[in-house]
């Protein structure tokens, strides 16, 4: 007996999300035999990408039902079933998850049909739902809601099974979703860490600090490692008596405090920061003999240019971003890979408007080059980076005076960083290092949310 399952969640950190919509097709191999589709009233907001993607909103769940309402009828429509689902780790995961908030040990075993499908039906170009289903010519109607998807899965789940002639596949991928158990010690020390961006810091028993992580999840780090096989991992296990954090909020800031703090503290199983390369590869723009601004890279000693990467392949894939995100021109930033007469790759798709044979003005390409520009270049420039804070109300300013980076600060209100008076009182400083500039340009570049406001 199946449990062909669907999950639709709240989004958000991970081990923090919510159930918005959850449908059950109790499956004999033959035929549905009992059906549960409700939607679910998650008590946290749902995150707004994940609104615009299913069309749930927090309005529509005020009368739904909370999880602890419908846990029973959950379990009794999943007795004695092998779970199934696409991706199924994500939905056993979530389940699971609301049955440990009730203090209920929920568990079965569990059939994944992406891990099916690509045993079954190889060559695939995407195993992702939807892609897949419409591949083999499977209908699939209410695309990211629960009862559409479930049921998608369902006929697609019936294809497999008429294409596992041999009944030994489906044997072999079920699996038995068992959480790792770590030691109740090393289980309150994870509990004691938020599932929020940040820093770490694990000691041994004397007060001597081992190690310092940082992540967007500490709490989901932290236990990667009791629960993993590397040799670090297992040491850090066996050795931990004490774990103390810091929230960041800003990644950008943890990415720095982490680089600093282990080049002061020195702890045993951290890896040393590299030392500054001797040669960098710089970001350069130039106008073409036809007047468009063409990106690329060179060789240089010096990591204050415009942008500086630690390797080529890095700044190719940087740029390779930059001209998604900024509708240029692969030609003309040096990606293109064929005949260099005609247009690039991307004119007939339309993801290029045609700058590689002079269908728009340089004027309005240079546009788009320059509003990157602004954007990453900090060379020479004093400016405030806002990125997010510790909570929601709260934001993260870094000061960058004359290209320098002098510090943070976590601000609430304008005025404690439109003052410069206050905000040189609350400034944390942090200090500028020949890798620096490199840090800062790169994760502007991958976060173009991230606010450059000019400073007088």
């Amino acid at each position: 007996m199946y449990a062909v399952l669907d999950i639709e969640t709240t989004g958000g950190q991970f081990g923090e999300e919510g159930i918005t919509e959850i449908a059950i097709y109790r499956f004999d191999g033959h035929e549905v035999v009992d059906q549960f589709i409700t939607l679910v009233n998650p008590e946290i907001p749902i995150q707004p990408f994940v609104v615009k993607l299913t069309g749930i909103n927090n309005a529509m769940l005020k009368s739904a039902p909370k999880f602890y309402e419908i846990a029973k009828r959950i379990i009794e429509i999943t007795q004695d079933c092998i779970l199934v689902a696409h991706n199924a780790s994500f939905d056993f995961r979530i389940l699971r998850t609301e049955f440990k908030r009730l203090g209920f040990p929920f568990q079965m075993q569990t059939l994944c049909t992406v891990e099916l499908a690509q045993k079954l039906i190889p060559e695939q170009p995407s195993y992702s739902l939807g892609k897949l289903v419409r591949g083999l010519g499977i209908p699939i109607a209410d695309r990211h809601r629960a009862s559409g998807d479930a049921l998608a899965t369902l006929k697609l789940f019936q294809l497999l099974l008429t294409k596992d002639l041999q009944k030994i596949i489906i044997g072999e991928l079920i699996k038995t979703e068992i959480e790792k158990g770590i030691e109740p010690k090393l289980l309150d020390l994870v509990e004691s860490l938020p599932s929020r961006t940040g820093i770490y810091y694990v000691y041994r028993e004397d007060g001597t600090m081992m190690y310092i992580g940082r992540s967007r999840n500490m709490r989901k780090h932290l236990n990667q490692h009791f629960t993993g096989d590397a040799r670090v991992s297992k040491k850090i296990t066996a050795e931990v008596f004490r774990v103390t954090f810091e929230e960041t909020g800003s990644e950008l800031v943890a990415q720095l405090k982490e680089y600093e703090e282990i080049r002061i503290n020195r702890p045993a199983y951290n890896r040393r920061p590299r030392k500054g390369s001797s040669r960098y590869w710089s970001l350069s723009a130039e106008t073409d003999e036809e007047g468009y601004f063409n990106l690329f890279l060179g060789n240089s000693s010096n990591p204050s240019e415009l942008a500086a990467f630690i390797s080529p392949q890095e700044g190719k894939n940087l740029i390779s971003r930059i001209t998604t995100d900024y509708n240029l021109c692969r030609k003309l930033n040096g990606l293109h890979i064929g005949n260099d007469v005609g247009p690039c790759a991307d004119y007939p798709s339309g993801k290029c408007d045609g700058a590689c044979i002079g269908k728009i003005a340089p004027e309005e390409y240079n546009e788009r080059v320059s509003e990157f520009l602004s954007h990453i270049s900090l060379v020479g420039r004093s400016v405030l980076l806002i990125d997010r804070g510790r909570t929601m109300s709260e934001r993260c300013a870094l000061l960058v005076e004359n290209g320098e980076l002098k510090g943070y600060a976590f601000f609430d209100l304008n005025y404690q960083i439109t003052n410069r008076a206050v905000l040189k009182n609350i400034l944390v400083p942090m200090p500028h290092r020949r890798e620096t500039l490199h840090a800062l340009t790169t994760y502007l570049i991958r976060n173009r949310k991230v606010k450059v406001v000019s400073l007088a």
